[in-house]
C-alpha cells in the first residue's frame, strides 16, 4: 500500500512538472491588451458614493508585479483581473503597490500601466493607486512620474500629495451616501514607502500620521462631531501585527519567525479574533512612528488592508482594529502562485460600523468547466490559461486543505480560520 501511494505521488509530481513546462510553451502570447492610454486626466474631484442598493463593494488588488517580458506572469494576471472585475463588479478598486515592473525604458513601464489601467478604464471602475517597495526601486520613473501617468486615466481617483508629505500617494477618499447628500464613509490610502536608510522595509512616516490625525478631526467636525468610519489601504503591514499574534520561543508548523528578532516565532492567537491563514512571515517596517496607535486613538478605522506578503490572507483584531493582509494578485506559473487571488470588501451605508470581506483564490474560482467553456469559445490562449489555473489549483487546494487539517489534528490547534 505504501509503495502504491508513493508511486501515485511521484506520477502526480511528474505530471505537474510536465504541465508546468508545456502549458506555458503551448500558450501563445496574449494580444488582446490595448496599449493606448486614456487621453483624459484625473481632476482629483471624482465622487465616490454608495451604490443604488446602499452598498460599497471594494476590490483589493495588490502585488501584481506585472512584467511584460514574463508571459507566465503578464497574460494570466491580466486575465485574472479582468475576470475579477466582471465577476465582482466592484464600485472601486484599490491597488496597493508593487503594481508593475519599473523598466529602464519608461515606455515599457507605461505599456504595463496601460494594460492594467485599461481593464478598469474600459469598465468605468474607479481606481485608487498607491505604491509598494518595488515600484520605484529600479527603472527610470520616480513615484511622482508613475502617479502622474496613472492619473492620465479617467478611472483614476488617485492623488499626488506633492512635497507636503513623505512618499507619493497618501490621500483619503470620502464616500458619499447613495443619495450624494453627505459623507458616510472614508477610505484612507497611504504610501508606506520602500526602504529605510539601513535598507530595511519602510513604514508610514510621522508627517503622514500628523496629516491623518488632522484630516480625521476635520471629517469628524464636518459630521456633527461623530467619527466617520473608515478603512485603510497601504502596501506594508504595521509592526503591531506581532502584538496581535501569539509568541513562541521555538518553531512550530504554521508559526513564523519574527522578521527582525532572533528566536521569536509567531502564530495565530486562539484568544484573539482571527480570519484566514498565515503562510509566510509578516514583513512590517523596521521603524514605527505610531501610525497604528494614532488610529486607535482616533477611533475611526475598522481595518487596515495591506499586501507585500504574497501568500498571507488573514485578519487579526488588535485594539479594535483588524490588521489584514491580502493575497498577491500575481500569477508567475510557479506551483505556489496558485495561492494568488484577490480580496472583496463590502460596506452597507445603513451600518458603517462593520464590514464584510472574503478572499477569492484562483484554485477556488477556476475549474475544468471554466477551461471547457473557454475552449468552446475558440480562444486557445485563454483556454490554456484556464486549464493551467484549474489543474494546478486542484492540486494546490488538496495539498493546502489536507496539510492544514493534518496539523490541526496533530497539534490540536487551529491554523486556518474561516475568512
Amino acid at each position: 500500500m505504501k509503495k502504491r501511494i508513493i508511486t501515485g505521488v511521484s506520477l502526480t509530481l511528474i505530471f505537474v512538472l510536465i504541465a508546468g513546462i508545456l502549458l506555458p510553451i503551448l500558450r501563445p502570447d496574449y494580444d488582446g491588451v490595448n496599449f493606448n492610454a486614456s487621453d483624459k486626466t484625473n481632476t482629483t474631484d471624482k465622487v465616490i458614493k454608495f451604490n443604488s442598493e446602499g452598498k460599497l463593494k471594494i476590490l483589493h488588488i495588490t502585488d501584481t508585479h506585472l512584467n511584460l517580458n514574463h508571459k507566465y506572469n503578464f497574460d494570466p494576471t491580466i486575465w485574472l483581473i479582468e475576470n475579477a472585475c466582471d465577476k465582482e463588479k466592484p464600485d472601486i478598486v484599490m491597488l496597493t503597490g508593487d503594481n508593475v515592473v519599473n523598466c529602464e525604458n519608461a515606455e515599457d513601464t507605461k505599456k504595463m500601466i496601460n494594460a492594467l489601467m485599461n481593464i478598469f478604464d474600459s469598465r468605468g471602475i474607479p481606481v485608487a493607486v498607491t505604491f509598494g517597495n518595488h515600484d520605484s526601486e529600479q527603472g527610470s520613473m520616480t513615484r511622482e512620474e508613475l502617479m502622474a501617468y496613472y492619473n492620465t486615466f479617467s478611472c483614476s481617483v488617485s492623488v499626488d500629495d506633492g512635497e507636503n508629505l513623505s512618499g507619493c500617494g497618501t490621500y483619503n477618499i470620502p464616500v458619499l451616501s447613495s443619495d450624494g447628500e453627505n459623507i458616510k464613509f472614508n477610505l484612507w490610502v497611504f504610501d508606506s514607502g520602500d526602504y529605510d536608510k539601513n535598507g530595511k522595509y519602510s513604514c508610514v512616516q510621522s508627517d503622514q500620521i500628523e496629516w491623518y490625525k488632522e484630516t480625521s478631526d476635520k471629517l469628524k467636525a464636518e459630521n456633527n462631531d461623530e467619527v466617520v468610519n473608515s478603512l485603510v489601504f497601504q502596501h506594508i503591514i504595521v509592526g503591531e501585527i506581532y502584538d496581535a499574534l501569539k509568541k513562541s520561543d521555538s518553531w512550530k508548523s504554521y508559526s513564523y519567525k519574527h522578521l527582525y528578532n532572533e528566536d521569536e516565532y509567531y502564530m495565530f492567537n486562539p484568544e484573539n479574533t482571527n480570519y484566514g491563514t498565515i503562510r509566510e512571515t509578516p514583513c512590517p517596517g523596521y521603524e514605527n512612528f505610531g501610525q497604528f496607535e494614532a488610529m486607535v486613538e482616533k477611533g475611526d478605522v475598522l481595518a487596515m488592508f495591506t499586501g507585500h506578503d504574497h501568500t498571507n490572507a488573514f485578519a487579526v483584531n488588535h485594539k479594535g482594529i483588524d490588521i489584514a493582509n491580502s493575497l498577491s494578485t500575481r500569477y508567475i506559473s510557479l506551483f505556489h502562485s496558485t495561492q494568488c487571488g484577490y480580496r472583496v470588501i463590502e460596506i452597507d451605508e445603513n451600518d458603517t460600523s462593520t464590514y464584510e470581506t472574503r478572499v477569492e483564490r484562483i484554485f477556488d474560482i477556476y475549474d475544468f468547466e471554466t477551461a471547457k467553456q473557454e475552449r468552446k469559445s475558440g480562444d486557445t490562449a485563454t483556454y490554456l490559461i484556464a486549464l493551467e489555473f484549474a489543474f494546478k489549483g486542484k492540486i494546490q487546494k488538496f495539498a493546502t486543505v489536507v496539510y492544514g487539517k493534518f496539523i490541526e489534528s496533530v497539534t490540536d490547534r487551529e491554523v486556518t480560520y474561516a475568512d
